[in-house]
């Protein structure tokens, strides 16, 4: 691995990153001594010269007990899995954790956008003051550059989008004047709620996993062999094909032919500038035991959330699970490239353990499939409810669910 101010390692636990390049309990090499300085830095690990006052002697450059410890602390408090691996998500997040506000100047830069804990306190500190709505997710893209340019227009500074030390002393004298609920949370829910109860019209993108020749794990199906890849496909085709009946407009985020970097679909979903992005993924462990479905929204450790994303996550976890019978791994918070760089409310739902026998057998079969976009339409059904006219969980049907949005559009007043 190299400085962790311009690199990043593979990840066992990054969440499909496939790369192998991961340091673990056991391991020594110089870039053991990194990531134990960097640790060391946040306060979660002794520095390495403590042993000069205190008498113990560690071996700076060998991954013992106790970096495991820190990584997994660090793993936690950053939303990540919580695996003791560092790879390619953990180190990155290593990275970002490294930056301080006033450290470095920023800016929009297209091609290498920047990422940080500074990036991430400016935007609270914009979000604050008003400027800024999006959510804190530390990445510096249009948004902030624009939050920022607002800023400094009203405050006679210099309207570049760039942070810089005159910036910051503008910042650092004015200070929070108002503070309070999330901006960002604000105008999702307000969104929401203006769009109105009808799925009709409304514009879903749908991310299956894998593609292309990333096929995944292969098992055998009623009908043959079946890919992780053609499970996903199927299951996103059936939910589309739901969704249009309905009369919403839905795209894919890639081709058959293709699988694309978790910020290319980003990019994809944010270029067709949808109300909506649910992403299906398979999940896989070594050992064959773990079991279950779980959903992701985004969510990071500086106290930034989209509301909307974890009701969705929520609603998509109790009607999956109502109508397979999997076992319920609950809604998570992450900060994933597909979690926080579309811009609007995305869900990831790991819709099953390939690697598990009973959750594989269950993912094979076309009817499990059907129940588990159902599911899926009858929660984006229920977030554009907002609480009312609501049926038990598991229930709604999709003959219920037509007949719900010819209601509604009959009882619109005619002009």
């Amino acid at each position: 691995m190299s400085s962790l101010r311009h690199g990043a390692g593979g990840d066992a636990s990054s969440h499909r990153s496939g790369r192998d390049d991961v340091l673990r309990r056991g391991d020594r090499s110089n870039a053991v001594v990194e990531i134990r300085e960097a640790l060391s830095a946040l306060g979660l690990v002794d520095n390495p010269d403590a042993n000069l006052t205190t008498g113990k002697r560690v071996a700076v450059d060998v991954f013992d007990a106790d970096l495991d410890h820190a990584v997994r602390a660090f793993q936690q408090r950053r939303g990540l899995l919580v695996d003791g691996i560092v790879g390619e998500a953990t180190y990155r997040a290593l990275k970002e954790a490294s930056y301080r506000l006033g450290a470095r100047t920023l800016l929009h830069q297209f091609g290498a956008p920047m990422y940080g804990d500074d990036v991430a306190t400016l935007q609270a500190k914009l979000q604050e003051l008003g400027f800024y709505t999006a959510l804190v997710d530390g990445y510096f893209g249009l948004q902030t550059h624009n939050g920022l340019m607002s800023y400094q227009r009203e405050y006679g500074l210099s309207a570049d989008g760039i942070c810089g030390p005159e910036t910051l002393r503008s910042l650092d004298f004015l200070g929070s004047r108002v503070t309070g609920g999330s901006l960002h949370a604000i105008r999702e829910e307000e969104q929401v709620r203006r769009s109105g109860p009808r799925l009709s019209g409304k514009r879903i993108i749908i991310d299956p996993g894998r593609g292309g020749s990333d096929h995944g794990l292969i098992t055998q199906g009623p009908d043959g062999p079946i890919s992780e890849a053609d499970i996903l496909w199927d299951l996103a085709s059936r939910l589309e094909g739901r969704m249009t009946a309905i009369g919403m407009e839905t795209f894919l985020s890639r081709p058959a032919n293709r699988s694309p970097l978790d910020a290319e679909r980003a990019a994809t979903a944010n270029t067709v500038g949808a109300d909506l992005m649910i992403s299906l993924r398979c999940e896989t462990q070594p050992s064959p035991s773990a079991n279950g479905v779980a959903s992701f929204y985004f969510g990071s450790s500086h106290g930034s959330v989209s509301t909307i994303g974890r009701n969705l996550a929520d609603f998509i976890q109790r009607e999956v699970v109502a109508r397979t019978g999997l076992r319920d791994c609950r809604t998570h918070g992450r900060t994933w490239d597909l979690l926080r760089l579309t811009r609007m409310p995305t869900v990831q739902v790991d819709v099953g353990y390939i690697t598990n026998p009973r959750d594989r057998s269950m993912l094979v079969t076309s009817h499990s499939r059907d129940a588990i976009a159902e599911g899926i339409l009858a929660a984006v059904k229920r977030l554009y409810l907002l609480g009312k006219n609501d049926r038990p969980t598991g229930t709604f049907t999709f003959a219920e669910l037509l007949a719900h949005e010819l209601s509604v559009e009959q009882a619109r007043p005619a002009f």
